[in-house]
């Protein structure tokens, strides 16, 4: 009898069973490959050599392409000096660059740690020291905004430059002159910046690195929403068990098969759900520079996207664009859209029925972390309805609610507390802090238990409701009041566009709701703020409701979608007014 693999889960669990509605397409327990992420690629690229691997501002680049760049790459920056764990920051947009970098770094062993290009020098200041990089792979128009201040302060080794159109198909003359007419983005680098393209400029030679499924594979910042970002360790087994999982996921997918790729690689949902799940199954990945409006969105989706195989994972605000967009009607996006999953924060119910009205395709919602490689959970894309929860954990991936106070008691169906998950994605750590990393995981019988931060309960199959980070439940008296729900209510009276809560200091209850709202088009000047709390009065039990209302234009979210509730409430006058200006709230 074959034994059962380490990360084997028991079928008897609640959300294996029938009635909770498990896709009966996907396996319950699959078996995870002890390879690396460069072999995982190799094996993809002898099946797929031939079809498409990247689509590219107009451009497609096939498997056999990238796998060449890949090996080139990996010879030139062998050539530098280069050695298996050394640390390169990786400091580029959506490009194929920034694959090619990705696995030419996951070929030599080296750790690949994304940046996000739209972060301030200090932030990137931060995480170049806490990763120890001291190469940097970077895009020419943003040296001058993300290093060139911080220089002094960090020493980089190698900075190695690329151009956004340096993978493109387009004659030397043709570029330069779109950059003299400055129709192609371009900035100034220091004289001793060594070309991308210079490294790819060399015979590939054979460069024997022993990489192993235990060997780091990159440090991925945390969001940082709620603090100072950290940097999780993922090793090869956690980034090619997400892989796999994600892919299985997608039963339905075909060789050929097509994943929107507006979510940034550098976010962790991006280098799972848009680079290597599709770089293990054969699918390509239809890359955007930076995210596009909403019509050339539904436009490229329909012109590239195949039909009935194209996938598009991001974040509630994408989806929320395009179910508000008035012509939505003329494009043939049913025919183009197998299914959608959102992600990087909590899916409305409001925003999923706009978005499945006036689309006829499926939306449903993801759960994951940077700690977990990060995703943990998704919808059924074809199975039971799941909607107001995460749905079901991907196969190998068990999952338990555990008491706030103790973290010790699992709690029974119904009941709130902390989810925690274990698997073969759980990271090792947070780099260079023992002391997160144990608050964070604990072993129990054997398994590495990961402690998410986020309070939900599990219903009777097993599926959960997250009801909001445990960092940022509020309370109102001694009652706990979680951010997401009350938007979710608030998000159901007709004039809310978008809605953001959050707790503020208040003397006489602990804590006040406050709510940020964004009125829908025809509505402003005709609600006040009183009378949309007397609604919520009426609708909402007493302690959930706003203390405080603000109409605003647009609600801060991250490039990822993510609600930035922390700068909502640092930029409050009641919170400053407590705090102090400089003082921010732990």
């Amino acid at each position: 009898m074959k034994s059962k693999s380490q990360f084997h889960v028991d079928e008897s669990k609640p959300w294996f069973q029938p009635e909770a509605g498990w896709p009966c397409q996907v396996p319950r327990n699959i078996e995870f490959p002890r390879i690396s992420l460069y072999e995982m690629f190799c094996q993809a690229v002898e099946k797929y050599r031939d079809l498409p691997a990247i689509w590219f501002l107009k451009q497609f680049m096939t498997y056999g392409e990238l796998a060449a760049y890949v090996d080139r790459l990996a010879t030139g920056l062998h050539r530098t000096g280069l050695k298996k764990g050394d640390v390169v920051a990786i400091a580029l947009p959506n490009c194929c660059q920034y694959v090619i970098s990705y696995y030419a770094c996951a070929k030599l062993g080296l750790i690949p740690v994304p940046v996000n290009p739209t972060y301030k020098p200090a932030e990137v200041l931060h995480e170049l020291k806490l990763v120890g990089a001291g190469t940097v792979i970077i895009l020419d128009v943003l040296y001058e905004p993300l290093l060139a201040s911080i220089e002094s302060e960090h020493h980089i080794d190698r900075l190695i430059v690329t151009n956004i159109v340096d993978m493109l198909k387009l004659s030397s003359f043709k570029k330069w002159l779109g950059k003299k007419l400055k129709k192609i983005p371009t900035g100034k680098v220091p004289k001793q910046a060594v070309s991308f393209l210079g490294l790819l400029d060399t015979k590939p030679l054979q460069v024997n690195v022993n990489v192993g499924p235990d060997d780091i594979a990159t440090y991925i910042m945390t969001g940082g929403t709620t603090g100072i970002p950290k940097a999780t360790v993922l090793t090869n087994f956690n980034c090619v068990s997400n892989a796999i999982q994600v892919s299985h996921w997608l039963w339905s997918k075909e060789p050929g098969a097509c994943m929107v790729g507006i979510l940034p690689l550098f976010h962790s949902f991006g280098m799972t759900s848009v680079m290597n799940c599709v770089l293990h199954s054969g699918m390509f990945m239809m890359l955007f520079p930076k995210p596009p409006d909403t019509e050339e969105t539904i436009k490229t989706i329909c012109e590239i996207g195949p039909d009935n195989q194209t996938y598009y994972p991001g974040a509630e605000v994408l989806f929320q664009r395009i179910a508000d967009y008035p012509e939505i009607s003329k494009y043939p996006i049913a025919k183009k859209l197998r299914g959608c999953i959102s992600g990087a924060g909590p899916l409305h119910k409001n925003v999923k029925d706009r978005f499945q009205e006036a689309t006829g395709v499926l939306l449903v919602e993801g759960y994951g972390l940077s700690e977990a490689s990060p995703v943990v959970a998704g919808g059924a894309l074809g199975g039971g309805d799941t909607t107001g929860t995460i749905g079901f954990p991907l196969p190998g991936i068990e999952w338990k609610i555990m008491d706030m106070e103790t973290g010790t008691r699992e709690l029974p169906v119904g009941e709130s507390g902390e989810l925690t998950v274990t698997g073969p994605t759980v990271m090792q750590g947070y780099l260079g802090n023992p002391t997160e990393t144990e608050a964070a995981i604990m072993e129990i019988d054997g398994k590495r238990w990961l402690y998410t931060g986020d309070i939900g309960f599990m219903d009777e199959h097993g599926r959960v409701t997250l009801n909001d980070r445990k960092k940022q439940l509020i309370k109102v008296k001694g009652y706990s009041v979680f951010p997401t729900e009350v938007e979710q209510l608030l998000g159901s009276h007709d004039c809310i566009h978008d809605v953001a809560v959050a707790g503020l200091p208040d003397k006489e209850t602990g804590e006040a709701v406050k709510a940020w709202v964004v009125v829908k088009k025809g509505w402003e000047g005709r609600i006040t703020e009183e009378e949309l709390k007397q609604w919520a009065k009426t609708n909402i039990t007493h302690y959930k409701v706003p203390k405080h209302i603000d109409f605003i234009q647009e609600i801060p979210k991250s490039i990822v979608g993510k609600v930035l509730r922390r700068e909502l409430q640092e930029s409050d006058p009641i919170y400053k007014a407590f705090y102090g200006d400089s003082q921010a709230k732990e």
